[in-house]
């Protein structure tokens, strides 16, 4: 009998280990919604480099079960500890789980009542910014106990604890760290974004913009998109900082979104890295979809069927100097952005440069890719049902879609307006390659003046406002960080 005991023990640990006993209703939503994702990738071939790993992560991380398999399984603890001067006892739940990236409640100054008066991360205890920590809620970084108690205590934090908060090192530890954790590292400390971006650096050719230096209007006026909606997400009750990381991810740049968000995430209550990147993901695989209706709504015949002039030639030396004097003058005014930016200037030097051959091909391809595969599935992981299915993210996608409509809006009226004033000698179809998507909405405003006429070729004259477009949102991020960081 003891053996059919033991057997049934067995096939009940079998049963609650499966999928089909731990599943929520919104890990099934999300399996569909990976799928759309991958059909729109693999059949459609929107985006694919970027889509298809975004859809594979989340597919992966929704299936139920495996979340603790691939990301990682983590031991709970409940404690009581003593705040402020009063002597009170509070209850508080911590919890080990940096997949929900929960923030942790920080009070400057004395304690008093149980108003938070400030909201911080991690980072910010690590950057000396909160004076007064209470541990009251869930922890999303991966330390022990006691030594993340240590650590803020050296960080010059008051912590307000009684004896039974200092705790031996094993009472509390993370185990099974999967795969996904060691992927997202990269996200979390902000590691591909910018390298992301010296390879697209390294794969784009700056002679259109330095050919005409008035494109960098077109993508100064694609970021309308950015600020309109930075003002809409305030007025429906965002905080400043989870605005702006709403707003960038109009400019159609899954990188700056994801740079932006995350440096910002010590700044705000909200978790919005997974819908803000697959947002941002989503509007440049959909450019075709979202783009041509606009653009054909706001020009005419006539002036989709203008033709420009072929672009002077751009000597060699312009092309070594654009990129250093560019980060030159952003770093020196706007410091915030040379993270982003001066690795898209790194990348391009590279390029032009011509004695660093072997480092602009492997930025352009080996670790360009490497990266990508990385940051999509890296990307994908965190959007779990049962956290990403809620009325906020609904909200965070439709905002980002109206700031993607209205910077191409910007971009199109931009070149409008330099239409009128050339004499008619600017196609204003490339003002929608404003927004930062390299170079699929360049090739939309090619596909689009080709419909008027099959002889009209506009890729080249569109480049110049695409590049300004990345540089543009680059610049942007930078000056929404500086407002909204610190």
């Amino acid at each position: 009998m003891q053996w059919l005991e033991s057997m049934g023990d067995m096939l009940v640990n079998l049963w609650e280990s499966s999928g089909l006993a731990n599943g929520d209703w919104q890990n099934y939503v999300m399996l569909v919604v990976s799928l759309v994702l991958m059909y729109l990738a693999i059949v459609k071939k929107f985006e694919p480099l970027l889509l298809l790993p975004i859809a594979f992560g989340m597919f992966l991380i929704n299936i139920p079960g495996a979340q603790n398999i691939v990301w990682g399984r983590y031991e709970t603890a409940d404690l009581s500890l003593t705040i402020g001067s009063s002597g009170e006892t509070e209850y508080v739940g911590v919890y080990l789980d940096r997949l929900t990236n929960a923030v942790i409640y920080v009070r400057e100054g004395y304690l008093s009542g149980d108003t938070l008066t400030y909201y911080a991360s991690f980072e910010a205890l690590q950057a000396g910014t909160a004076s007064t920590l209470v541990l009251n809620g869930s922890f999303s970084e991966l330390y022990t106990l006691q030594g993340f108690v240590e650590g803020a205590i050296e960080n010059g934090v008051t912590v307000f604890t009684s004896d039974a908060l200092v705790i031996s090192h094993d009472y509390m530890d993370v185990t099974n760290r999967g795969l996904l954790w060691y992927l997202y590292f990269g996200v979390e400390n902000v590691i591909y974004p910018p390298l992301i971006f010296m390879g697209i650096g390294a794969m784009t050719d700056f002679g259109p913009l330095i050919a005409n230096p008035k494109s960098m209007l077109i993508g100064a006026g694609a970021q309308l998109g950015v600020f309109m909606t930075l003002v809409g997400a305030v007025i429906l009750g965002f905080d400043a900082a989870a605005a702006a990381s709403i707003a960038i991810s109009g400019g159609a740049d899954g990188p700056t979104a994801i740079y932006l968000t995350k440096m910002l995430s010590a700044f705000t209550s909200s978790d919005l890295l997974a819908t803000i990147a697959i947002a941002a993901y989503s509007y440049m695989a959909l450019i075709p979809i979202i783009q041509k209706p606009i653009m054909k709504l706001l020009t005419t015949k006539k002036e989709r069927a203008i033709k420009m002039k072929q672009l002077r030639e751009v000597s060699k030396l312009e092309k070594i100097v654009f990129p250093i004097l560019t980060t030159l003058v952003v770093g020196l005014l706007l410091p915030d952005a040379i993270p982003l930016l001066g690795m898209l200037m790194l990348g391009n030097l590279m390029r032009e440069s011509g004695v660093v051959d072997r480092l602009s091909t492997q930025a352009q391809n080996g670790l360009m890719n490497t990266i990508t595969i990385f940051l999509g599935v890296s990307v994908g992981c965190k959007a779990v049902g049962t956290t990403f299915l809620t009325f906020d993210t609904i909200s965070i996608i439709l905002l980002g879609l109206f700031a993607f409509c209205f910077g191409t809006v910007g971009g199109l009226l931009t070149a409008k307006v330099m239409n009128k004033f050339s004499g008619g000698k600017i196609n204003p179809l490339i003002g929608s390659a404003g927004v930062s998507a390299v170079p699929m909405a360049a090739r939309i405003s090619e596909d689009v003046g080709r419909e008027e006429d099959p002889s009209n070729h506009l890729l080249m004259h569109a480049m110049g406002p695409n590049v300004a477009g990345v540089i543009g949102s680059a610049i942007a991020a930078g000056f929404l960080l500086a407002c909204f960081g610190g």
